[in-house]
């Protein structure tokens, strides 16, 4: 994933990158579509991109809010997503709700408080799926 966006920001096919790393064509492929990679593979795209080899092995998972298929998505998709700019801020978000809903469900449960907690646990999981289904991240 990293792998493809650092190639295409550099206007490089995959057989230039491979001829560049000193890697075969399958081994981009396969790297691209997000199969694990050896560290001697690492070694040659991160020598390649001049980045650090953490560069690539992180999940990616940041948007990417320039893109078209961001401006796209609905609006209030977008709209939720103020202020979040990966996968992982999101989950972070539900699982404190989640915590914060079941603290407040065992310790002062209220008729419309608790509810609505667990609602927006719920709501923030299904930004999170949409997210996944239309590849956001």
């Amino acid at each position: 994933m990293i792998v493809r966006k650092l190639r295409t920001k550099r206007s490089w096919s995959q057989e230039q990158l491979a001829d560049f790393s000193g890697l075969n064509v399958r081994t981009i492929q396969r790297v691209e579509n997000g199969q694990k990679a050896s560290l001697e593979t690492l070694k040659c795209l991160a020598s390649v991109f001049e980045v650090d080899m953490d560069t690539l092995t992180e999940e990616i998972t940041v948007i990417d809010k320039e893109t078209e298929t961001w401006k796209e998505l609905p609006w209030l998709f977008r709209a939720n997503m103020l202020g979040v700019n990966s996968r992982e801020s999101l989950i972070k978000i539900e699982v404190a709700l989640l915590i914060f809903a079941v603290a407040n469900w065992i310790i002062q449960p209220d008729e419309i408080f608790t509810p609505i907690m667990f609602l927006s646990v719920y709501a923030t999981g299904l930004l999170t799926r949409y997210g996944d289904s239309k590849k956001v991240w």
